[in-house]
């Protein structure tokens, strides 16, 4: 498999990183990852969609080989961003945008904001939010802030022995991610601490709620200015919910969902092939494998 170039780009004092897969004069297509993940989480569907799509897959701040926040500060539209000071998007066609869980979030606010720069939009188990949710009193979600960010303050990095321990943890919580897989993504998704131990790159302040973040009610009004037909993928063993969770298709203007069988939250890694021939379909490929 061709191995991506790593690069970087400046973004709100932060210095970002992404992977860049080549085959610069064909369409833009953007991979999002996930809170916790990296770019190379991608690897299966960049490896085979980079025949017919220039793919960029930036590791998000706090993520990957990406700077992290000063002070913390991850709430969604900084995510958003920081993809429009990405290089590769800033004179190109819209893109087609692909996004995972958190990642998905911001692809649909991204699309939301800027519906010209998208030309085809796939999320996938992503609709986290539902528009018909109450949001806490403002009292409320200032107290739990400040609670986890007390939590955090000091507090010490996980640390594994080796990069396949670091990859034994994650089969713990997803029982379906394979040895090879799971060592691949802790190979990137970990760094070497001084003392030859290993711990996972992502900051654990991105998993802080801001109190300033979007109210439900917003972000389906973003939704609704998305005008690119839109893919929502649920698993069909998601914590989420798929078959109420589906429902949020009807806020779109052109979205249709589907439910993928015998996959968890992270159905792009329990179920590749399935995952990659529906995004194949929908962005009306010939072939992705």
């Amino acid at each position: 498999m061709q191995q991506p170039q790593s690069d970087f780009f400046q973004s709100h004092g932060l210095r970002l990183h992404y992977w860049d897969w080549g085959n610069p004069t064909a369409p833009p297509l953007l991979l999002i990852h996930g809170g916790q993940d990296h770019g190379r989480s991608w690897d299966h569907l960049a490896g085979a969609l980079q025949p017919h799509f220039h793919v960029i897959a930036p590791d998000l701040r706090g993520h990957g080989d990406s700077d992290w926040a000063r002070g913390g500060s991850y709430a969604l539209p900084e995510y958003v961003y920081d993809l429009t000071r990405l290089p590769a998007l800033a004179a190109a066609p819209p893109a087609t945008v692909i996004g995972h869980s958190m990642g998905g979030m911001i692809a649909m606010l991204y699309a939301g904001t800027f519906p010209e720069r998208v030309e085809r939009l796939v999320v996938l188990d992503g609709v986290t939010v539902r528009p018909d949710a109450r949001m806490a009193p403002v009292h409320e979600r200032m107290i739990k802030w400040l609670g986890q960010l007390d939590r955090l303050e000091g507090r010490e990095p996980r640390r594994y022995a080796t990069v396949a321990d670091a990859a034994a943890q994650m089969r713990t919580h997803n029982k379906r991610l394979g040895h090879e897989l799971s060592l691949h993504l802790a190979t990137h998704g970990a760094r070497r601490n001084d003392d030859g131990s290993y711990s996972w790159k992502f900051d654990p302040y991105q998993r802080v709620t801001a109190p300033h973040r979007l109210a439900p009610s917003e972000y389906a009004e973003l939704w609704a200015r998305i005008a690119c037909p839109t893919l929502l993928l649920f698993a069909g063993e998601s914590f989420l919910e798929p078959a109420r969770a589906a429902e949020a298709s009807s806020y779109f203007k052109n979205a249709r969902a589907e439910i993928v069988a015998e996959a968890g939250h992270w159905l792009q890694h329990d179920r590749p092939d399935e995952v990659l021939r529906l995004i194949a379909e929908f962005v009306e490929l010939p072939s992705a494998s």
